[in-house]
């Protein structure tokens, strides 16, 4: 650990079996002007081709995994490292040139005037990339609609993996997901009320490459769908049962709602008694599901407390 590293910039990159690209990648990164100290640290997660030895010999540090754990956990052992060694910028490309570095100056800017705390890249200020399939321009939209209506915050992507980081910020990331961890990053920072700015970025798709993190669209979306779901469960838990509690009391109002009106017309809920049996259990499961949401929403204040105690011990440790 050096004191330079405070002024430095950390630019990381996960890599699995890029050999191919990796060294122009960091070529192009360390050959840049005017950005003060830059490091590049490549996390080898499994690859079982030479992408270590070239992007050392390019100049890179190396963090080898010796299998394959995900992109969440290769970016997990990234921010321990920057950590670690007391960076002060941190910033996570993708190692098979997709993005151009030269735009790392537009993501670092605002952290370093202090504006920002991290900042995210944006493919879509254009549309629809060039070569970006329909599917999954589409589904990253709903994606960001989820991540905006849980964050409060209007994100225009939430997967883009171009962005960057602030000493502090990285020190309040407490992350779960080893398969990914661009939704799960804005939500916990976002919850903890640090400052997001969002700049447009270049993107370049190249049509016979295949995402290694995205190859299979419905395995991504299912994957994805579950981080999303626990990450709605553990920031907005309230919301998250009580949403659900919302349901089964609509069916009770009309089921309710029914048999009252034919005890009304008629005088008797018959044959229409089992009807209120199931408008009563339903009132009853909805009851249930709005403990819960207060119990969650309790539950949620003292994962608060626990993380603002775990920042403070993280500083101290610097």
């Amino acid at each position: 650990m050096t004191a330079d590293n405070k002024n430095a910039t950390l630019v990381y990159m996960p890599a699995l079996n890029e050999a191919t690209t990796i060294v122009e990648v960091i070529q192009s990164i360390t050959s840049l002007e005017n950005l003060g100290v830059l490091k590049v640290l490549v996390v080898d997660d499994g690859s079982d081709d030479n992408t270590s030895q070239l992007a050392q010999k390019a100049g890179a540090m190396i963090i080898k995994h010796q299998s394959n754990k995900g992109v969440g956990a290769a970016f997990q052992t990234a921010i321990g490292f920057a950590i670690d060694n007391d960076y002060g910028t941190f910033v996570s490309i993708d190692a098979d040139g997709q993005f151009k570095s030269s735009e790392i100056q537009k993501l670092i800017e605002p952290i370093k005037n202090k504006l920002s705390d991290f900042v995210l890249g944006i493919r879509f200020e254009n549309g629809r990339p060039l070569n970006m399939s329909k599917v999954k321009y589409y589904g990253n939209k709903l994606v960001n609609g989820i991540i905006s209506k849980i964050s409060g915050n209007k994100i225009l992507d939430a997967s883009c993996g171009f962005r960057a980081y602030s000493s502090e910020a990285l020190l309040h990331l407490n992350l779960h997901g080893n398969f990914t961890y661009t939704h799960e990053t804005i939500l916990d920072l976002l919850d903890k009320n640090l400052v997001i700015e969002q700049v447009p970025i270049s993107v370049t798709y190249f049509p016979d490459r295949e995402s290694r993190v995205a190859g299979n669209i419905l395995t991504y979306g299912k994957r994805t769908s579950r981080i999303i779901f626990k990450c709605y469960k553990d920031y907005a838990p309230f919301y998250f049962f009580f949403n659900i509690g919302l349901f089964f009391l609509f069916i009770s109002i009309l089921l309710g709602g029914f048999v009252l009106k034919n005890w009304i017309k008629t005088g008797s809920i018959s044959p229409y008694k089992s009807f209120g049996i199931v408008a009563l259990a339903f009132f009853g499961i909805f009851f249930l599901f709005l403990i819960l949401a207060l119990i969650g929403d309790m539950l949620s204040r003292i994962r608060r407390n626990q993380e603002r105690m775990l920042y403070s011990l993280k500083k101290k440790m610097k």
